[in-house]
């Protein structure tokens, strides 16, 4: 189910995940499969378009609603947040029980996001997914289209 950013899901008990998912590959369902393990709920939310133009310094390939139409159809998930505010809002917003993130953020997470998840009781959960990279499979493509044309 796709919400809106003031609104809050009918279940108490949440994990969040969160990422921008652009584009979405294995490394992400496995990243949703993990937080579905938890068993409670799953929000995801998702970067607003503004944030991967501002933070990715590019264009989104697919863009938001795109985005959270295809995350929602993922059966891990049961609702998705595109949020303007950011990862630490979301966290006040929402209070999940779990805050889950991939093993490659373990010691990187924000100081104020790891903060807020002290003051609210909010775990912090680091599930075994990584796979890939959204950045490196964009990065490759285009090399070897750069490569290619270059031929």
């Amino acid at each position: 189910m796709i919400i809106s950013a003031t609104e809050k899901p009918p279940s108490q008990t949440l994990a969040m995940v969160d990422g921008c998912f652009d584009p979405l590959h294995r490394g992400h369902v496995e990243y949703f499969r993990s937080a579905a393990s938890l068993g409670v709920p799953v929000l995801c939310n998702l970067a607003a378009d503004e944030y991967i133009r501002i933070h990715k310094d590019r264009a989104p390939l697919l863009s938001e609603a795109d985005r959270a139409a295809v995350i929602d159809a993922i059966r891990f998930i049961e609702y998705v947040c595109v949020t303007p505010w950011g990862t630490a809002w979301s966290l006040q917003h929402f209070r999940p029980k779990y805050y889950v993130k991939g093993t490659d953020w373990r010691g990187r997470l924000p100081a104020d996001q790891v903060r807020i998840c002290r003051e609210l009781g909010i775990e912090v959960v680091f599930a075994e997914c990584v796979l890939n990279s959204s950045t490196r499979i964009l990065k490759t493509f285009l090399e070897n289209q750069h490569a290619g044309a270059r031929v």
